[in-house]
């Protein structure tokens, strides 16, 4: 063979296996998982400093399934967003309820727990429904669902509505007196309630049925296919109810 194209020959050799190399590398490289970790169930740190909880059993089981490297890292939720977009994390697994101004950003697997919006209040109160609150102060997590519908029900500028970093935040707000009311998403708001004799839960009937998501960057499609498949796979070999009743001592509400 010419000499030249000997050289031109190991040279596309060589870039041919760099290549698949750097593939492969990729492929299994670890992907790091924004969850926040004061919304127990769903992810919280126990007494030995690890994150656990519901979400985290989940994305765990899906990594297993799919055989996905995995590190979950506490990712504060006004800042999960953020991090997702500015390539610092893979994905999101954070209790994250699937709208549609969401969609228009990030892609989502399908629903991993079907959801509500549920107000926290304090025993003696009279509020009966969202439009009751009118006038009165109100604590959410930044960012959230509750956020949206509170802003949209009284105002985004109302100085009433008053935005925290986490659900421990705003129920701590709530059973000192500084608010009048909490609302989250049912499971966590339920978690929290149970912790405090002197509070209890409405649920507004007006409020939509929701669903949480695994969240990926727009148009990450080979990692939203894993995670889909692996939620599917889950929840076909029976590893979802396991998971499920572990963290809610009942049956699914979403399969």
């Amino acid at each position: 063979m010419n000499p030249i194209r000997r050289a031109l020959a190991s040279g596309l050799v060589g870039l041919a296996a760099v290549t698949l190399a750097f593939g492969a590398h990729a492929q299994n490289r670890e992907l790091t998982v924004a969850s926040s970790a004061t919304y127990a169930p769903f992810a919280f740190e126990n007494k030995d400093k690890q994150i656990v909880g519901f979400d985290i059993d989940i994305i765990n089981a899906i990594a297993r399934q799919q055989g996905l490297k995995i590190k979950v890292v506490n990712t504060p939720f006004t800042g999960i967003f953020g991090a997702l977009n500015n390539g610092d994390v893979d994905l999101v697994i954070s209790g994250v309820t699937i709208n549609d101004k969401r969609k228009q950003s990030y892609d989502f697997t399908p629903p991993y727990f079907a959801a509500r919006q549920l107000i926290a209040l304090p025993k003696n109160s009279t509020v009966a429904s969202l439009k009751d609150l009118a006038g009165k102060k109100i604590a959410v997590v930044s960012a959230s669902t509750a956020d949206d519908i509170a802003s949209r029900e009284f105002g985004k500028t109302s100085p009433n509505i008053r935005r925290f970093e986490s659900t421990p935040l705003i129920i701590s707000e709530l059973a000192g007196g500084g608010v009048d009311a909490a609302m989250g998403d049912n499971g966590v708001i339920a978690y929290r309630v149970a912790q405090h004799a002197d509070l209890k839960t409405l649920d507004d009937k007006s409020f939509p049925e929701e669903g949480f998501g695994i969240v990926v960057k727009k148009g990450d499609k080979a990692l939203l296919d894993k995670l889909s498949a692996g939620l599917a796979a889950i929840r076909a070999d029976g590893s979802y109810v396991t998971i499920y009743k572990k963290w809610f001592n009942k049956d699914p509400n979403v399969r």
